[in-house]
């Protein structure tokens, strides 16, 4: 064979061998479309949800149920491996079987759909051999946890929080958990799983030893060995009933654990001194339990990886050190919350954390100046602070709730329009609190211009403020006290759409600024204990969503205007012991107030004080007709008389004319006869 030939032949096989290749790859890689069987169980599966916003509206007959929403499946069989309907608002009164015949699924998540208080099925989850991840969390589900979850040898994650109706009877906790050496994530807070007693962390440590995150309900006695588990990196064990003392954590310096939680419980005694060398520590909560001991923020700020700290409302004494050598090397913490612990002024590391996003320091007996800082939440309520209005907050950009109440800060406010260096001044603040202070004078009438979150008239409910933290799915809220409806208030949740002033208890004087009318979105405002003089804007009228009004004890004078009555959310309203007078307007949310509202204002009458008004000057102009009308009216009843007199003078003299007539002609007819 000539040489041209033998590399003709040799180009012609590559290209053979290469066509051959590529045509394989090619079969190799074409996706098996949805399986029949798999879109049918899907389908009879879709007819059992109410399907509120369309979420699955991809579910059609005839389509390959492989890209239908939430679903995924496996190449090479068109069987479905995932289904992922997590948060779709799905409602339903069961959990359809037909689901168990997806017996390929390695994941499956029906979390955050409402199942109406429905109990699972007591058969059918053993079909699912090969689930790895199964998450039901906030589904409303009721009764007995099946046992048919238990024998899951596979399963990874196993998540039914927030379900506060499941439990752990029969079998109990024991027993599902002997088969599950694989788990490494489990949350159950929220499912009864008493019937173990205080045997759980010994059942967890037997069965499941790699477990790295771990979240239950529970109550009673904190176990010793609660820490046992070489491989924990998160416990989440908040808002039990966990009492007793914290042990010890054996070998701190090589544990995982990266984040704790153990606030709202009852637990006494000392922090564990092995706390503080946790090397990989990011997240310490143990606030509002009953822990006792003095502490020093120095043993919190060697932890180089904390992120947030919580010790509020506990019987603790926090010390501030003088110690500036640890100052040089402190941890990035976002943020912290020091409440009620005895603290005496701010500590001086605060002023070189510039990560703090949210601190509360609020119930100390702090005194001194207030430093800065770029913060979202700002709490350092019921302290001896001192100075005047911390100003420089209005430019902090991220802002949303501020509060300053019982404190001893005076002076006034300034009109922050002098200053034509800011552009945007608390322009994302809602929850405004300078309650119990000093301060004096004018409030400024373009103060309430810039607060441009307060005017955003939304109806959504809003997200909860608060910090993402570095847990899967992990959310921590902020909370607040606030006064609201005459009540002292928690918030543990703070939405971002509630928006709230608060100048009680001060010494504000001259009027009410209007431009509080502008504030759309505002649900409370409490002016009261002040000395307010002048009327009750009008504009307050255009509070569509305001709830709660307070301007008892001060000095308003006038009338109430009339157009507050189309406030039809105002459930609280309180303007006692001021100067009002006239009659009280009638209509809507007033007829539901009681004198309680009123009284204390001698000039004021009508329902519901036994003051009736007597004269009508003493009815609200707005209940009378203006003068624009009534000299309409008298214009009207002038015209119809004068049409009257002329009609009647015409009618008149055609009579008289008639008669002189037929006098004339009588006359000479007699005359003529004569």
């Amino acid at each position: 064979m000539t040489p041209t030939k033998q590399h003709h032949l040799h180009a012609l096989l590559l290209l053979l061998i290469c066509s051959y290749s590529i045509d394989a790859a090619a079969k190799h890689n074409a996706a098996v479309p949805c399986h029949p069987d798999q879109a049918s169980s899907l389908l009879q599966l879709k007819q059992s949800f109410i399907d509120v916003d369309a979420s699955l509206a991809s579910w059609r007959a005839g389509s390959d149920c492989c890209h239908w929403e939430g679903v995924a499946c496996d190449v090479s069989s068109g069987r479905v491996v995932s289904l992922d309907l997590g948060g779709y608002n799905l409602v339903s009164r069961r959990l359809d079987p037909a689901i168990f015949n997806l017996t390929s699924l390695r994941n499956l998540s029906l979390a955050y759909n409402d199942f109406g208080a429905a109990n699972l099925p007591s058969y059918g989850f053993e079909h699912l051999t090969n689930i790895i991840h199964l998450n039901f969390s906030l589904t409303n589900f009721f009764g007995q946890i099946p046992i048919g979850i238990a024998r899951l040898k596979n399963l990874v994650t196993l998540d039914f929080s927030d379900n506060y109706g499941l439990y752990m009877q029969e079998p109990n906790f024991q027993t599902f958990m002997a088969n599950l050496s694989y788990l490494r994530e489990l949350r159950l807070d929220g499912v009864d799983i008493s019937t173990s007693g205080s045997n759980w962390s010994i059942v967890l440590a037997d069965s499941v030893p790699q477990l790295q995150i771990l979240s239950l309900f529970l109550c009673g006695k904190i176990p010793k060995s609660l820490f046992a588990l070489p491989a924990l990196h998160t416990l989440m064990l908040s808002s039990n009933q966990l009492s007793g003392a914290l042990e010890e954590i054996p070998a701190p310096w090589s544990s995982s654990l990266s984040s704790i939680w153990l606030d709202h419980n009852d637990l006494t005694g000392a922090i564990p001194k092995s706390f503080f060398h946790l090397n990989h520590l990011k997240d310490l909560y143990l606030g509002s339990n009953r822990l006792a001991g003095t502490i020093t923020l120095s043993s919190f700020w060697r932890l180089k990886s904390l992120s947030s700290l919580s010790l509020s409302y506990n019987m603790l004494s926090i010390v501030d050190e003088e110690d500036d050598t640890i100052l040089t090397s402190l941890p990035n913490v976002n943020y912290l919350e020091l409440a009620s612990c005895n603290l005496t002024k701010i500590p001086r590391a605060l002023r070189y954390l510039g990560g703090v996003i949210s601190l509360d320091l609020s119930n100390n007996q702090i005194n001194g100046v207030i430093p800065s800082w770029d913060l979202e939440l700002f709490d350092v309520g019921n302290n001896q602070i001192v100075g005047s209005f911390p100003s420089w907050l209005g430019a902090l950009p991220q802002l949303r709730v501020l509060v300053l109440r019982s404190n001893q800060l005076n002076g006034t406010i300034w009109d922050i329009k002098a200053d034509r260096t800011i552009n945007k001044y608390f322009s994302t603040l809602q929850i405004l609190d300078l309650a119990s202070n000093n301060f004096s004078g004018n409030v400024p009438k373009g103060w309430f211009n810039e607060l441009n979150a307060m005017m955003e008239n939304v109806n959504d409910e809003g997200q909860v403020v608060g910090q993402q933290t570095n847990l899967p799915n992990g959310f921590y809220q902020d909370t607040v006290t606030v006064t609201f409806k005459d009540l002292k208030l928690i918030f543990t949740k703070i939405l971002t759409t509630f928006k709230v002033i608060d100048f009680s208890h001060n010494s504000f004087d001259g009027s009410i600024p209007e431009s509080i009318g502008r504030l759309a979105s505002l649900h409370g405002l409490n002016m009261s204990y002040n000395n307010f003089t002048g009327q009750i804007p009008s504009q307050f009228s255009n509070l569509s969503q305001l709830e709660s009004l307070d301007l008892s004890r001060n000095h308003i004078t006038g009338e109430i205007p009339h157009e507050l009555t189309s406030l039809t959310s105002l459930g609280c309203l309180d303007l006692s012991y001021n100067n009002l007078s006239g009659r009280i307007p009638q209509g809507n949310q007033f007829s539901t107030f009681s004198d309680n509202s009123f009284e204390g204002n001698a000039d004021l009458c009508g329902v519901p004080l036994s003051k009736e008004c007597e004269s009508q000057n003493s009815v609200s102009p707005s209940e009378v007709a203006p003068p624009e009308y009534e000299s309409l009216w008298q214009d009207k009843l002038g015209v119809i008389l004068l049409f009257a007199f002329v009609g009647l003078g015409f009618g008149v003299g055609f009579a008289l004319a008639f008669l002189l007539r037929m006098y004339c002609g009588m006359e000479g007819w007699v005359s003529k006869q004569s």
